[in-house]
């Protein structure tokens, strides 16, 4: 079985990662093709993606090593423009393969679809819909054969009665098993397809009929432990467990540390063609869920001492159906990453927000997080202040050593050499 923990991936030139990955992903030539090209995504493809295409605009791809997720291991591409992300999430990584990494479960892929009724009698209209309940979902199946097929699709239908300034309102909710998919277009159109039966049943009239991206019925759970030795000491750990309560208590510090794991959640969710911004409103919510923002992770030490990190957050994503099916890199990505449900997907995706999580939160509790940021930041400083690339490397031991990392630095020392 191929290893995710390849030796010094960060030293080796672009030529031998591409080696190492095609390796253990199985790549073909193609594939390394798609790979060295400038994203992976011609003009042509991008207008029949979106409206008013201009061009394309690339972010960095890298990999993530040294994860094993469920006993098996994964090099997971990221997609993402802020240093030392994937660095932290491949060290993280390293660090909790010597407990057995990470164990991660899913929910089913349920979606839930709604439909907004007003100028209707909620107290009669409720058991009217239970009664109906049978007709309404078979009427919603019938607008999707293939999930029909695999016994998956509408299952369920539920009421709630919302008061609002406009009114009273009845919402009618449908749960949905959407499998592999996001399932956002089958939901929508489920919702549409049986809101006329349910305003005939219910004598009131449907506005909104479409999903809700609050994805309660599809979270992602999971742990890690991480040697308190590897950690850096019981003392790490400890300030580990108080910068875990200072986020748990303080809505400004539960911003900034939940920020650390959507720096690994979205990163991947940008390299597998995932909906971003679904599940950023999903996770920022479900943080909320208690009527006050807190973490999305939690921090505390086993019985020998070692840290243990555990995230639930939700997770609505797919491998079939949208860009997953028409952009070469995101084909690509998703072959080197091998998923083959959306449930080993989201698992995938929690752990590498696990995996960030520590490493954020582990930089703040010892050395700071300036240290090793700023280290990698250097380059892009350095670059960005003109520096040639023979001359990048020196430059940015320089400032480091000085702590002095800035454009300005950059061209002093430049024009010192």
């Amino acid at each position: 079985m191929a290893r995710s923990s390849t030796k010094k991936f960060h030293e080796k030139s672009r030529d031998e990662r591409l080696k190492a990955v095609k390796s253990f992903a199985r790549l073909s030539n193609k594939d390394i093709e798609i790979l060295k090209s400038s994203g992976g995504i011609s003009f042509a493809e991008a207008n029949h993606m979106v409206e008013n295409v201009i061009g394309t605009l690339s972010f960095p791809l890298g990999i993530a090593t040294n994860f094993r997720i469920n006993g098996k291991d994964y090099l997971i591409p990221m997609v993402i423009e802020e240093s030392s992300v994937i660095a932290a999430a491949s060290k993280a990584a390293k660090i909790a393969r010597k407990h057995g990494g990470f164990v991660m479960e899913s929910d089913e892929s349920y979606s839930i679809g709604q439909i907004q009724l007003v100028d209707v009698d909620v107290r009669s209209a409720i058991p009217k819909i239970t009664k109906a309940s049978k007709k309404i979902l078979s009427l919603a199946n019938s607008k999707s054969k293939t999930l029909s097929r695999m016994n998956k699709g509408a299952k369920k239908i539920t009421c709630k009665k919302l008061e609002t300034k406009s009114g009273t309102m009845l919402i009618v909710e449908i749960l949905v098993d959407v499998g592999d998919a996001m399932g956002a277009n089958v939901t929508n159109t489920m919702c549409e397809g049986v809101a006329p039966l349910i305003e005939e049943i219910t004598g009131g009239r449907a506005i909104l009929k479409i999903l809700s991206n609050y994805s309660t019925k599809r979270l992602v759970r999971g742990r890690a432990v991480f040697d308190k030795e590897e950690v850096g000491g019981t003392h790490v750990v400890n300030n580990i467990i108080h910068a875990y309560h200072f986020a748990a208590n303080d809505p400004y510090r539960a911003v900034t540390h939940n920020k650390g794991v959507m720096n690994g959640i979205i990163a991947v969710a940008n390299s597998t063609g995932q909906d971003t911004r679904a599940i950023e409103a999903a996770a920022h919510a479900f943080a909320s869920k208690d009527k006050r923002y807190t973490s999305l992770t939690r921090w505390k030490k086993d019985k020998q001492g070692n840290l243990v990190g555990d995230i639930e957050v939700p997770m609505p994503v797919g491998i079939v159906g949208g860009i997953v099916n028409v952009h070469p890199m995101i084909k690509v990505c998703t072959k080197i990453l091998g998923t083959n449900s959306a449930k080993e997907l989201g698992c995938v995706i929690g752990a590498v927000g696990l995996a960030q999580n520590f490493s954020a939160i582990r930089a703040l509790a010892s050395e700071g997080i300036q240290k090793g940021h700023m280290k990698l930041h250097a380059k892009n400083i350095a670059a960005s202040a003109g520096v040639p690339k023979n001359k990048i490397h020196e430059i940015v031991s320089r400032m480091v050593k000085e702590n002095n990392v800035s454009v300005t630095r950059a061209r002093e020392i430049l024009k010192e050499l």
